[in-house]
């Protein structure tokens, strides 16, 4: 059986936010690592305009690959996200949380240029079961 423990030393600062400073997994059978994945894939292969459409996509999209494999949310122990712009950061702090549900994983936040001019963002995780 999947044992996943939160690491958070006393050592470090408080945490700000939904996350965990490390995972400990143990007893792990499976690992899935999801690539990026991006706001495309509406039934029509438009990108959605708002960062929020975007970002609610992206994460279907990423909860899909983990359908596949039998995992959920519960089962993700890193998330990168991958932002355009520092703007989007409290939307996408809100959707987080709401999709995560309590669940906290490791958490990697970065502001970069993204592969396609349209896309506002991009995320991959790692998820054991």
């Amino acid at each position: 059986m999947v044992e996943i423990t939160q690491l958070d030393p006393q050592i470090l600062p408080q945490r700000i936010g939904q996350y965990t400073n490390g995972i400990l997994v143990t007893g792990g059978e499976r690992t899935v690592y999801v690539s990026g994945q991006v706001p495309w894939g509406d039934e029509n292969g438009r990108v959605p305009e708002s960062f929020e459409d975007q970002c609610r996509m992206v994460w279907r999209n990423v909860l899909a690959v983990l359908s596949e494999a039998g995992m959920g949310v519960q089962n993700i122990v890193k998330v990168n996200t991958y932002l355009a712009d520092r703007q989007y950061r409290a939307a996408n702090t809100d959707i987080r949380l709401e999709i995560l549900d309590g669940h906290a994983p490791a958490l990697t936040i970065i502001i970069c240029d993204i592969y396609a001019e349209e896309w506002l963002l991009e995320i991959d995780v790692v998820a054991v079961a």
